[in-house]
């Protein structure tokens, strides 16, 4: 089975790739900057999500992938639009390690959005060799906050 190409920023798929630590930043100083949490609604619960209180905001959530299917959400785009009306914000796209959100931010941007980023490392982070994740990279790991969903 052939796996779709992962669209990157260099290729003009979407805006460009940021840190976990350049991402708190921009959304410290970004009026218009939104995070958008693409993970599945398990994951919200079980692993954790960005706390962006301190900032007196709160992480948009849509699903890109459907839980536990594993399908494609067909509702993303309208969800997206929903959750992040206007199409001229800085949109950064958080998944589990940075894939799902390289494919929601290109999405966005083919849709019309003018201002995507992908979160490099996710939520989570690449796994150690011990296939755990959580310790290398990632959200969590960049001691930016974060709370139970």
């Amino acid at each position: 089975m052939n796996k779709p190409k992962l669209p990157s920023a260099e290729d003009g798929a979407y805006s460009g790739d940021l840190s976990p630590q350049q991402t708190w930043e921009t959304l410290q100083s970004a009026s218009n900057a939104l995070l958008v949490d693409v993970r599945t609604d398990a994951e919200f619960s079980y692993v954790g999500v960005p706390d962006l209180a301190e900032l007196g905001a709160e992480p948009k959530f849509v699903n890109w992938i459907v839980f536990p299917t594993g399908n494609a959400n067909p509702d993303f785009l309208t969800q997206l639009n929903a959750a992040a009306p206007d199409t001229d914000a800085k949109v950064m796209f958080l998944c589990r390690s940075g894939v799902r959100s390289r494919f929601a931010a290109a999405a966005a941007t083919q849709a019309g959005y003018t201002d995507c980023y992908n979160i490099l490392e996710g939520f989570e982070g690449d796994k150690d060799t011990a296939g755990h994740r959580g310790t290398i990279g990632g959200w969590k790991v960049a001691g930016l906050p974060w709370k139970q969903g």
